[in-house]
């Protein structure tokens, strides 16, 4: 049965029905629940709709043509990680200008959700990647790509590797919850308690009306992050780049950059490169 779904017994499908069960209630935030053997992208699938009602769930077995930060590729074996985007529509409660939070709250709710059923420690590299630690060095295992969907609708795309062994690493700084002795590698239950916990900090966050201190968000991201306390380089949009201290998280979410010459610089967008440990 080479090539079927179920060709890597150790890598069984996902039971969709009884996460539909679990995930799908009245009042809560996630209002439908789809799994498809494989796909290109779920986020270009789920931006497509027309448009994605809010609190819509779509999982991939395998990605194909799955994209992070800036173009790059992920793709994984089938069935090895958790591979699936949400819809969301933060407004009219939450102010356009605030919705840059999003991607850093799903970084925290990610984190958060995966330290508890998977027993790992999680951090975050600002912006959006979920780092493990293996054989004593910080690996990337999950990455966050939030994409507009029209006007009013933010599409979140959620990558984590779960269960790849070493052998099976696209770039060796690459990890997976597996390779960073994760207690469980068993899906359901570790996508079940990301999007619970992505539905309680959204929850949150919206009531603020987007606050990100009021919603703790911004405490939490800080909380969590690899990357202040460090020194780093910041590769910036038109070729230009960046070196400082990264010292703090500022209300819309930049990374505050310390440089050299005592100045302060705040980030938006670009490749965080960590040039020493922390502390």
């Amino acid at each position: 049965m080479t090539g079927s779904r179920w060709s890597d017994l150790d890598r069984p499908p996902l039971r969709a029905a009884a996460l539909r069960r679990a995930l799908l209630r009245p009042g809560g935030l996630w209002t439908s629940f789809d799994v498809v053997p494989t796909t290109g992208s779920t986020n270009s699938d789920l931006t497509r709709r027309t448009p994605p009602a809010e609190g819509a769930v779509l999982v991939a077995e395998e990605q194909t043509a799955g994209r992070g930060r800036l173009d790059r590729s992920w793709t994984a074996p089938p069935r090895s990680g958790l591979f699936f985007s949400v819809a969301l529509r933060p407004g009219p409660a939450v102010p356009v200008e605030r919705w840059g939070w999003l991607p850093l709250l799903a970084g925290v709710a990610v984190a958060t959700g995966l330290s508890r059923a998977a027993g790992v420690d999680m951090s975050l590299k600002w912006p959006n990647d979920l780092l493990v630690t293996v054989g004593g060095e910080e690996r990337k295992t999950g990455g966050i790509l939030a994409e507009r969907a029209g006007d009013d609708t933010v599409v979140v795309g959620i990558g984590v590797n779960v269960s790849l062994r070493a052998g099976e690493l696209p770039v060796p700084t690459a990890g997976s919850l597996a390779l960073a002795n994760a207690v469980s590698t068993d899906r359901d239950p570790l996508l079940r308690a990301v999007l619970r916990s992505l539905e309680q900090w959204y929850g949150d966050w919206r009531a603020a009306g987007g606050d990100p201190v009021a919603s703790r968000v911004q405490e939490a991201y800080a909380a969590g992050c690899a990357t202040l306390g460090r020194t780093v380089r910041a590769e910036l949009p038109g070729d230009r780049s960046l070196t400082g201290e990264a010292v703090a998280l500022d209300g819309d979410g930049r990374l505050v950059l310390a440089r050299a010459d005592g100045g302060r610089e705040a980030v938006g967008a670009g490749d965080i490169v960590h040039l020493r440990p922390a502390g």
